[in-house]
């Protein structure tokens, strides 16, 4: 697996962190779209199959 960089891997999390609670709070059909774009990126750097595999693989990352 390719390490991603730390700033790359950071502005997908936020980004994920952003669709996240934009969904919550008001919940579209482009807010759900964000959300799973975000969340696929996230899974594809990480190596993992899902959100909440991904979200500790990319805490270890930038440890």
């Amino acid at each position: 697996m390719i390490v991603p960089a730390e700033k790359e891997l950071r502005a997908v999390l936020a980004r994920f962190a952003q669709a996240r609670i934009e969904h919550d709070v008001r919940p579209t059909g482009r807010t759900s779209r964000d959300l799973e774009d975000a969340t696929y990126t996230l899974c594809v750097m990480t190596g993992a199959g899902n959100v909440k595999q991904a979200l500790p693989a990319a805490d270890a990352l930038l440890e």
